[in-house]
């Protein structure tokens, strides 16, 4: 999963949705863990923007 960094607009959605706790914020933004990710898409389907995207 990616996270398009212009889009997001660091609202924590996604982080609570996270099922492995892969994504946190950092300088207002979500940032994905790729070592951690399981690609489940639950952060996309969360998003309210669209910012996060296989």
């Amino acid at each position: 999963m990616t996270i398009d960094r212009e889009t997001c607009v660091g609202c924590g959605a996604c982080v609570g949705t996270c099922p492995v706790n892969a994504i946190s914020l950092n300088d207002g933004k979500a940032v994905i863990d790729q070592d951690v990710c399981v690609k489940c898409g639950a952060c996309a389907q969360t998003c309210p923007v669209s910012a996060i995207h296989e």
